[in-house]
C-alpha cells in the first residue's frame, strides 16, 4: 500500500476544486489537478500553499472526449496509483441564446459536465479497482439546484431539473437537439439537467460497481458557494446581490475553504468512506458546526429505470460499450 494516497480532481484551478485539493494535499495526499489551463493552476496552487511536491498538474478539458482520453494516458505515465476520483469541474452558461457545441456535437453543459465525468470516471475505473488504498472513492459533485429535496420536495427556482425520458438524447442529441429532453434550449437548464445527470449516475455506479469493487461511489453538495468562478458569466447584478442574498437571507452561503474542506472530508475521512450510494449534504442553511447528512435525492434521480437509459444512451454518446 502506497503510504501518500493520490487523488484526481477535475477543475482544481478554483473554486471548490482548488480549494479541494489543497485541504488534501495538507491532510498528505498527493493531488492530480485536472484543469484546462495548466499555469493557471499553477498560479492558484502557489496561492494557497500547495507544495510542489504535493501535486502533478495535467491538462483537460472535459468538454472533448479526445481531451479525456489523452489525459487518462498522461495520468497512466505518471506511475501513480488512483486511490480517489473527484468529478468536480463543471461549465455554466445561463446568458446563452443559442447552444455551444463540444467538439463531437453536444451542447456544452451536458458535454462537459456529464459526458467528460463520466467517461473519465468510466475509463479509471480499472484504476481505482488496482489501488490498494483502505478506502477507494469515487466522488461526483452536485449541486442543491438539481435536487428539489434539498428544499423539502418544493421547487423554489426557475427551470428546474427535468429530464423528461431523455427524448433528446435517445434522438442523438446533435443540431438541432440541445436539450436533454428534447425541448427548446435553455441554457440555465441545460446546467442544471447536467448537474441532475451527475448525481444519477453516482447512483448507478454505486448500483453497478461497489458490491463488486468495493469503491465507495458518492455524491456531495457542500453548500452554496456563490463566489466562485462558475458564476463569471452571470450579469454582474448577479455577482454582488446572489452572495449578500445567501450570505444575509437565505443563510445558505458558505466559503470556498468551507466548501473545499467538506470536499476533503468525503473523499478522507474514515466516516464517510463506510457508506456508498450516498448524496451528502450539510444543508441549504448553514449553522455553525453543522454536520453532513445523507440528504434523499429528488424521485427521478432514484429512478433506477431512468438511471439505466441514462447510463446506455450517454455510454453510446461517449463511445463506450458497457
Amino acid at each position: 500500500m502506497s503510504l501518500t494516497p493520490t487523488v484526481i480532481i477535475t477543475g482544481a484551478s478554483s473554486g471548490v476544486g482548488l480549494y479541494g485539493a489543497a485541504a488534501l494535499a495538507h491532510r498528505g495526499w498527493h493531488v492530480i489537478m485536472a484543469c484546462r489551463d495548466v499555469a493557471k493552476a499553477a498560479a492558484a496552487a502557489d496561492t494557497l500553499g500547495i507544495a510542489g511536491s504535493r501535486r502533478t498538474i495535467l491538462p483537460i478539458d472535459l468538454g472533448s472526449q479526445a481531451s479525456v482520453r489523452a489525459f487518462v494516458d498522461a495520468f497512466r505515465a505518471t506511475g501513480r496509483p488512483l486511490d480517489a476520483l473527484v468529478c468536480n469541474a463543471a461549465v455554466y452558461l445561463p446568458r446563452l441564446e443559442q447552444p455551444v457545441r463540444s467538439p463531437e456535437g453536444y451542447e456544452i453543459s451536458v458535454a462537459t459536465n456529464h459526458f467528460g465525468h463520466f467517461l473519465l470516471a468510466n475509463l479509471l475505473l480499472p484504476d481505482l479497482e488496482r489501488s490498494t488504498w483502505a478506502s477507494r472513492r469515487l466522488i461526483i459533485l452536485g449541486t442543491v439546484t438539481a435536487n428539489s429535496e434539498e428544499f423539502g420536495g418544493k421547487i423554489p427556482i426557475p427551470a428546474p431539473a427535468n429530464l423528461g425520458n431523455l427524448e433528446g438524447l435517445e434522438a442523438g442529441f446533435q443540431a438541432p437537439i440541445a436539450m436533454l429532453d428534447g425541448k427548446a434550449f435553455k441554457p440555465g437548464k441545460a446546467y442544471k439537467d447536467s448537474k441532475l445527470c451527475n448525481m444519477i449516475t453516482g447512483r448507478e455506479l454505486h448500483r453497478r460497481h461497489h458490491a463488486r469493487t468495493g469503491i465507495v461511489f458518492n455524491t456531495l453538495y457542500p453548500g452554496c458557494v456563490t463566489d466562485t468562478p462558475l458564476f463569471r458569466h452571470t450579469p454582474r447584478a448577479f455577482q454582488v446581490i446572489f452572495p449578500w442574498f445567501q450570505k444575509h437571507i437565505t443563510k445558505g452561503y458558505v466559503t470556498q475553504e468551507l466548501a473545499g474542506d467538506r470536499l476533503a472530508q468525503v473523499v478522507a475521512d474514515p466516516s464517510f468512506g463506510a457508506r456508498s450510494g450516498v448524496h451528502w449534504s450539510w444543508g441549504n442553511r448553514q449553522k455553525e458546526g453543522r454536520e453532513a447528512f445523507a440528504q434523499q435525492l429528488t424521485a427521478r434521480a432514484q429512478d433506477q429505470a431512468l438511471g439505466e437509459k441514462l447510463w446506455t444512451l450517454s455510454a453510446k454518446c461517449v463511445g463506450l460499450s458497457r
